[in-house]
């Protein structure tokens, strides 16, 4: 029998702590051609006797050596540190007559849009989400308000993909270019000062321009033109001043790659190009984590900080020059940690707001950002753990939320789980509420946030961390504390095993939660543990109420035992799950999942429930596959 490392080793990442892998590698390492992405290691006796273990040996992890601008000379330093200070005109064109306006090279669209959403336009109308809002009727000076998510596709320009998507350039210019005449004529000039809300944000700005810089011949074939160009520099010089202002880390990535990208197509760039990407660099740094996450926990952040850099990328493409190293080093360390949170049928997990975003959008995005590698397995920063075991595949949240100033839409998930076999999910979370304002409306938009709306425990009805409007959340969970291990049965089949905790419940209820899943190598079994351990000696007196909820995939049937104990599972492809609890009482409820276009979907939850002791407690369960 080897031993295990302890459980309270050193921490790995803010707020979590873990033992199992040595401290900061992850495993994300290229894929043989043909090779398909092994399961897990694993190896427990569950069922009695004694059980060896082995700890999993982590892979070599895929880093950049440094987050730094490319080599300058002195001359371009000297460029950059005046453009930087402000001496904008003089590194521009102080001994020469300033370059007449226009691009310097057409750029090739990466990334594909939505041909549904490009049609919907063509009738006259912005779709998104399921919502149709008619072009005509669309408030583009930004007065009143649209949906986030609407605001972000209209005043983004990110429509111009999917416009360019369903239709030629001839059929596409003109509507492009009298939806753009609208803007303009309701934003003809720019607020000094970035804004938080509105069309004037730096995320916004920021994705605007890099939107007409790519999609260009949409926009610059007609009477526009001249116009046009003028907005194109004018968004630009409001970048050099106003990117540093940006809402969140993820708003300034966006600011900085549009900053880029001018600086790259436009006249006389070289400074505002030199000074961008040093701060674009600056920028990922601080953005995302050892492990390749980014701070805000969120796959549709990661998502858009791929777009982002696969657009960059076509710029500098467009010039028949190579990106710097930097950023295809950095698509190195975004790729993996987003297919951490693939399931079978390649479509995400739904966390911290998103959605199950479809398999052929994620394949797109990876396919353009020129990656290609295996899924992170343990991204402890990140705080996603992946256990693969053959046509089975568990996501396991084990850190704490985002912090605050990185939450767009910041979830109370800590320790919940999703479950999928053979592309069919089982056990999911909820999702959506990054599209809130969509088919999904506005007033569930913190409900879907909830701990309530994720597959784990809640104490009498609270969120194990405070959920808060604007997508912010408040004080709660804290730290974490991980242990992975492959075990190793001697009489059975193996098991990969995740044990964590977290105190979201200890200053109001005094009570850590530890959750153990154990997940079989063959991916027939998982079993799991969820326990309530007092922090206080035996602690305080008295009873609260429990919930364990475990919401199911779409297209479920389920039936109740006849003992209480126990929930039948029929899934879409014929298989057939047992559920099974070892205490508590177990009812069916109704849910709702946000598919892979963001729509609702009514499903149903197991919940386990009841009154445990302020003593402490622990819930035993297991879903297992029949037959």
């Amino acid at each position: 029998m080897v031993d295990v490392a302890s459980r309270s080793a050193a921490p790995t990442g803010a707020g979590v702590r873990g033992g199992g892998t040595r401290d900061g590698e992850a495993l994300a390492v290229p894929l043989p051609a043909g090779q398909q992405e092994p399961h897990a290691l694993s190896g427990d006796d569950l069922s009695a006797g004694t059980v060896g273990s082995e700890v999993i040996e982590p892979g070599r992890m895929l880093a950049l050596a440094d987050f730094s601008p490319p080599s300058l000379s002195p001359a371009e330093r000297l460029v950059r540190l005046a453009y930087g200070l402000g001496l904008r005109g003089s590194v521009v064109g102080a001994f020469r007559k300033p370059a007449k306006r226009r691009l310097l090279a057409t750029v090739a669209n990466p990334l594909p849009g939505d041909r549904v959403a490009g049609t919907a336009l063509r009738a006259g109308h912005f779709l998104l989400h399921g919502v149709k809002l008619p072009i005509a009727h669309a408030e583009l000076a930004g007065v009143a308000r649209m949906t986030l998510p609407m605001e972000r596709y209209v005043h983004g320009f990110t429509w111009l993909a999917d416009l360019e998507a369903a239709s030629s350039r001839d059929q596409a210019a003109p509507l492009a270019e009298r939806i753009l005449a609208a803007w303009i004529e309701a934003n003809a000039e720019p607020p000094a000062r970035a804004a938080k809300a509105g069309c004037w944000t730096v995320s916004l700005t920021g994705t605007r321009l890099l939107s007409w810089l790519v999609h260009a011949p949409l926009i610059l074939s007609g009477g526009l033109r001249t116009r046009m160009l003028g907005m194109i520099d004018g968004h630009a010089r409001w970048l050099d001043r106003n990117v540093g202002r940006g809402e969140d880390l993820l708003a300034q990535l966006a600011g900085w790659c549009g900053l880029v990208a001018a600086g790259l197509l436009l006249p006389d760039g070289k400074g505002r190009r030199l000074y961008g990407e040093a701060g674009l660099v600056r920028c990922l740094g601080e953005l995302i984590g050892d492990d390749g996450g980014t701070l805000a926990r969120s796959p549709l952040a990661q998502m858009e900080a791929i777009a982002l850099l696969v657009r960059l990328s076509a710029c500098y493409r467009a010039l028949r020059n190579d990106p710097p190293q930097v950023i295809q080093g950095t698509l190195g360390l975004l790729v993996p940690p987003l297919l951490a949170l693939t399931h079978g049928d390649g479509s995400l997990g739904s966390w911290q707001g998103g959605w199950a975003v479809g398999a052929d959008e994620v394949a797109r995005l990876i396919e353009a950002s020129g990656v290609r590698t295996r899924p992170l397995r343990d991204a402890r920063q990140w705080g996603y753990q992946r256990a693969v075991a053959q046509k089975t595949i568990l996501q396991f949240d084990a850190a704490p939320p985002p912090m605050a100033r990185h939450a767009r839409t910041g979830c109370a998930s800590t320790l919940a789980f999703e479950l999928s076999h053979a592309g069919q999910r089982i056990i999911v979370n909820c999702g959506g509420a990054a599209a809130a304002g969509g088919l999904i409306p506005a007033r569930l938009e913190q409900g879907l946030r909830a701990t309530a709306a994720h597959s784990t425990l809640v104490l009498d009805d609270a969120n194990s961390t405070a959920v808060l409007i604007n997508g912010k959340i408040g004080a709660g969970v804290a730290e974490v504390e991980v242990d992975r291990r492959a075990l190793m049965g001697e009489r059975s089949g193996g098991a990969t095993r995740i044990e964590a905790s977290h105190d979201g419940y200890v200053a109001r209820y005094g009570l850590v939660h530890r959750r153990i899943l154990i997940l079989r190598d063959d991916g027939t079994e998982l079993r799991g543990e969820d326990l309530l351990v007092p922090t206080r000696g035996k602690g305080a007196k008295g009873k609260v109420a429990f919930a364990i909820r475990f919401h199911l995939g779409p297209g479920i049937e389920v039936g109740q035992s006849p003992d209480g104990q126990g929930v039948g599972l029929a899934l879409p492809d014929g298989s057939y799950w047992q559920f099974r609890v070892g205490g508590g009482e177990v009812v069916i409820e109704e849910s709702l999942w946000a598919d892979g276009n963001a729509r609702p979907v009514a499903i149903q939850q197991i919940v386990v429930q009841g009154l445990v002791s302020r003593g402490g407690g622990n819930f035993a369960w297991l879903l297992k596959r029949m037959g």
